[in-house]
């Protein structure tokens, strides 16, 4: 496969893992799916975390990983290659733009993990009843949370999701990383506009060299055409 097609496979992983995100770090807004106060929200929701993170900064890697694929390539004096490993070098920026928000998205949401949720004790109090972690390894102590009903296993579950979305998104992003080397180095494997294949190539036995303005340009020729110009 190709550098730009597999980038932008890697697009088309990114886009549905940061609706995801999105989705969830609005429903933590929702504790337990009931409306509260914006004072008794937990802490880490208004980081945002998966809006901002794991969402609106990983939106334009996936967009650049996209448009690799059909990057228009024959700008640098008739070079297919040089527009595309430019293209393929300015990617690896990008993606550590979507590492980085990824990051912070990961580290949110670890973060919102170990303190838990923020809810009702003793009917009136609004508190942070599992600071230290100790939850998660004794669910029996979840019922300490009389209100928002189940906001304990609503905030675990989301921040889990937003945890492991974020991982993987650093993942991919490290991923296009070493694409995006391996393209600006080597070249993309692809001709400029989608490539030629081989089959196409069967009919040109001769490849015409010549020079405009300094810049080479390469002609396939058949035997005919060929014999034609000698």
């Amino acid at each position: 496969m190709c550098s730009g097609g597999f980038a932008k496979c890697l697009g088309i992983s990114l886009m549905p893992l940061s609706i995801v995100c999105v989705l969830c770090n609005i429903l933590l807004f929702f504790p337990g799916g009931t409306i509260v106060e914006s004072e008794h929200i937990t802490t880490e929701v208004w980081y945002f975390g998966g809006i901002l993170g794991s969402g609106v900064l990983m939106i334009f890697p996936a967009l650049v990983f996209l448009g690799l694929k059909n990057n228009d390539c024959c700008g640098c004096c008739g070079n297919e290659s040089c527009g595309r490993r430019f293209a393929m070098l300015s990617s690896i920026l990008f993606a550590a733009v979507g590492v980085l928000g990824a990051g912070y998205s990961a580290v949110v949401s670890s973060v919102a993990i170990h303190n838990g949720p923020l809810c009702v004790v003793n009917k009136t109090e609004w508190i942070y009843p599992f600071s230290d972690g100790d939850y998660l390894r004794n669910n029996t102590i979840w019922s300490i949370c009389e209100s928002p009903p189940a906001v304990v296993s609503w905030h675990l579950s989301l921040f889990c999701v937003l945890l492991v979305m974020g991982l993987i998104q650093i993942v991919l992003c490290a991923v296009q990383v070493i694409n995006g080397l391996l393209g600006a180095l080597c070249g993309d494997c692809c001709g400029c506009c989608g490539g030629v294949s081989i089959q196409a190539m069967e009919p040109y036995k001769h490849l015409l060299w010549m020079k405009e303005d300094d810049c080479p340009i390469f002609i396939l020729l058949t035997e005919d055409d060929f014999c034609g110009l000698i």
